[in-house]
């Protein structure tokens, strides 16, 4: 008998900051908005192209923008070791039929979800038993 795989619980924070998804030419300088932004920034540049998190204020006057996205960030640091942290978050939100965008950081991780999905979010989230703080 094979048995399910252990899923964390987890706390998470709903960050307070409106954001967008933007995307540059992988050739693309780092925009000065972005590098001044506070809050949750992230880069990820590949052959295919150069990825922009941020507050959507900052958002690079020349990228393709995607806005109105909330991050929910896990308590952390989590220990690098700990399997089943993302799918343990996009279960709930998958089944909720919310779309994710999800970010990793050396200490945790985040996940993004539309703005005018948040609350479902937080609901799917608490009902798989995580502990969710506004």
């Amino acid at each position: 008998m094979e048995h399910a795989p252990h899923r964390p619980t987890l706390a998470l924070d709903v960050l307070p900051d409106v954001l967008c998804v933007a995307r540059l030419a992988p050739d693309a300088s780092l925009p000065v908005s972005v590098l001044r932004s506070r809050g949750l920034v992230s880069l990820t540049r590949t052959v295919e192209e150069l990825s922009v998190v941020c507050r959507e204020q900052d958002a690079p006057a020349q990228a393709r923008v995607e806005r109105g996205w909330r991050a929910l960030r896990v308590a952390g640091p989590l220990d690098v070791a700990l399997t089943g942290v993302l799918a343990s978050l996009a279960q709930p939100l998958a089944d909720a039929g919310i779309s994710v965008f999800a970010v990793s950081t050396f200490d945790t991780d985040y996940l993004l979800v539309r703005e005018v999905a948040l609350d479902r979010a937080v609901q799917a989230l608490q009902a798989a038993g995580h502990r969710v703080t506004r």
